[in-house]
């Protein structure tokens, strides 16, 4: 059998599958994730089926840009659902998530990784800084809703926030890993330079260019004066154009690129925050990251059936995955949040709900061909056993614990409301 054939069949049911599941899964506590982890293991286990799914550490430079292309959709899509309009006060629970709760993680995990799975001080920061970030591909399930519609609680706001902004953040800290690596051969100063490049240039034109992307391109398509505005066509593949060209731009300032797309979402939506283009820009972002996340979903779900990629777990791999998960992700985000105003429930739902997922596997491959790591094997299965309960735990609890939330908050509205009567009578 002629594997084009089978893999262009394989793209039609998936095209399909990504339209439709999404509506059969919707009050079910499964989620579309789980699903196409689950037809992948399924299908790559079926002998004599052609096609390969190698090991991602067989074909690093592949991983790494099919991965890099579904979170920079993902973001732009986060970008673009947020109605609250950016501040200090009005975004602290996310500067808390950021500036407490990720570093807090990071340093947690890679003190972990060096006992338990006897990691180097660079491989155990490494694995620890790419499995600090929130990852936006797969928390949709827990994100604000479509532009406009309102969907917007502190919890959804949060989660949705914290994973536009923390995977560009994390940067810093892998390139302190390579850094790290690199020192050990050639015995150079690095700090100083890690610093005043991976810190602030990068960081800060990754900010600065996103801003002028977004605001540049929202004056052309609400605020040009002439007859027929650019907003007007509706097309909503505008906003692969306006993710590529922020990440591209940036990443020639060699600035962070995952930071500029998301950042120039925001700006977009600030140029005419009610407009109803924004919808559509959302829509198609949020079709195509779908499409990608169902294709490396099913991939990974071979990968792990047939492609040996858990060969190489631990006991020691094991704990530190269940650890990372139920107590140093839910502690350090319990500790970013103290003091907010968020309810005891909000604080558990946010602490809790940090999966794990593609942007964990971008920045390995991506940091796997900077320096030379000890035991890649190692730290592949113990990445890819994190990410797989996470989408699991994650993705089967998702549905009835925001429906318990949701419900909680209708309850205090409608008490509130009570009580306002009861006082005005």
């Amino acid at each position: 059998m002629d594997p084009y054939i089978v893999v262009l069949a394989g793209f039609g049911a998936l095209v399909l599958l990504t339209a439709w599941l999404p509506m059969v899964l919707r009050e079910a506590p499964l989620s579309l994730p789980i699903v196409c982890v689950g037809i992948g293991a399924a299908l790559f286990a079926i002998p004599g089926l052609p096609g390969v799914t190698p090991h991602p550490q067989d074909h690093l430079p592949v991983v790494e840009r099919l991965t890099e292309l579904a979170v920079i959709i993902a973001l732009m899509g986060a970008g673009l659902k947020i109605d609250r309009v950016l501040g200090w006060r009005s975004w602290i629970i996310t500067w808390r998530l950021l500036g407490l709760s990720m570093p807090l993680t990071i340093l947690c995990l890679a003190l972990l990784a060096h006992p338990l799975l006897g990691l180097g001080a660079a491989t155990a920061l490494l694995l620890a800084a790419a499995l600090a970030p929130t990852d936006p591909v797969l928390a949709s399930d827990i994100q604000v809703g479509p532009p406009g519609s309102g969907e917007e609680d502190e919890t959804r706001f949060a989660l949705t926030s914290e994973a536009g902004l923390n995977d560009g953040l994390a940067f810093p800290f892998v390139h302190a890993a390579i850094a790290l690596v690199a020192v050990t051969q050639t015995g150079e100063p690095w700090v100083w330079q890690w610093f005043s490049v991976s810190v602030i240039w990068k960081l800060g034109s990754g900010v600065v260019v996103g801003y002028v992307v977004g605001r540049v391109l929202g004056w052309l398509l609400f605020h040009v004066p002439n007859r027929a505005k650019l907003s007007r066509t509706g097309d909503g593949f505008v906003a692969l154009g306006i993710t590529c060209l922020a990440y591209g731009l940036t990443e020639m300032a060699q600035g962070y690129g995952f930071l500029a797309v998301f950042v120039a979402a925001l700006a977009l939506r600030s140029a005419e925050r009610d407009h109803a283009y924004h919808e559509k820009l959302h829509d198609f972002a949020e079709q195509l990251e779908r499409q990608l996340m169902m294709a490396l979903l099913v991939t990974f779900g071979g990968a792990l059936s047939d492609g040996g990629l858990l060969q190489a777990l631990t006991w020691q791999g094991v704990v530190f995955g269940l650890l990372a998960l139920f107590v140093v992700r839910p502690l350090s985000g319990w500790v970013g949040l103290a003091g907010t105003r968020c309810s005891y429930t909000e604080r558990a739902v946010i602490s809790f709900y940090g999966i794990r997922g593609l942007g964990s596997v971008y920045y390995l491959s991506y940091a796997l061909q900077k320096g030379a790591f000890e035991a890649p094997d190692l730290l592949w299965s113990t990445l890819a056993f994190i990410v797989l309960i996470s989408i699991l735990l994650h993705g089967a609890t998702v549905t009835p614990v925001m429906r318990y939330l949701d419900w909680r908050q209708t309850r205090g509205h409608s008490r509130r409301e009570r009580e306002a009567l009861g006082r005005a009578g």
